[in-house]
């Protein structure tokens, strides 16, 4: 494991591994989120991109520029202004 994810026993304490691989630190973190209004957005963000992953392929069109258009435009209704310009870019090819 890369350096700063295990402690001493080899205990994996990565992000990734307490608040998504495992579904109590997830549902915690996510209820965290929901509750904090300064990151709330983050919260809804990260559940709609779940949806997202879960919807049909004819509708992952219009989903994806309904997430652009409320949490990634400047101006959205629940604008994640914390993610970088790559992060927001629409796909390319």
């Amino acid at each position: 494991a890369p350096p700063g994810h295990t402690q001493d026993g080899g205990q994996d304490t990565s992000f990734r591994w307490q608040c998504v691989d495992q579904p109590i630190g997830k549902l915690l973190f996510q209820r965290f989120l929901e509750g904090a209004p300064e990151f709330a957005a983050a919260g809804a963000l990260w559940s709609e991109i779940e949806a997202f992953e879960q919807c049909e392929e004819v509708e992952r069109e219009a989903t994806a520029n309904r997430l652009r258009s409320r949490f990634f435009t400047p101006g959205g209704s629940e604008h994640c202004g914390f993610l970088s310009a790559s992060a927001t870019a629409p796909p390319t090819g």
